[in-house]
């Protein structure tokens, strides 16, 4: 059996309920309209503004992939630098998966280019 809520407890519930009902009612504030994709097509076709907004969320997907291939390269450089200071590491190691992290990033940088032109 549970122990009755004690009297200020029971009066902040009562208070807080209609605090929360007035502060939830619809606020008629004046709302920006949103931005039209990059290749806005003409007004009313509906179709053109789906393929807009469709081509400018698969650039920003390509840039996400393309920053996960920056931290994934610079934390592997990281961790090798690391281990070739601690000695379980050559150096040489080091450096080869520098340049070919950067050759790598480099590539990748140039399809996604080519990729938003195309698209």
């Amino acid at each position: 059996m549970q122990k009755p809520t004690p009297w200020p407890r029971r009066w902040l519930d009562a208070a807080l309920i209609p605090a929360v009902i007035l502060m939830s009612s619809p606020v008629l504030a004046a709302l920006p309209t949103p931005s039209p994709p990059s290749n806005a097509p003409a007004s009313g076709d509906w179709l053109g503004l789906i393929k807009g907004y469709i081509k400018d969320g698969s650039i920003v997907l390509g840039l996400a992939v393309a920053v996960a291939a920056f931290v994934w390269a610079a934390w592997a450089a990281i961790s090798k630098f690391n281990e070739a200071r601690n000695g379980r590491a050559e150096w040489g190691e080091v450096g080869l998966l520098t340049v070919a992290a950067g050759g790598i990033l480099i590539f990748d940088s140039y399809l996604l280019g080519t990729a938003a032109g195309i698209i």
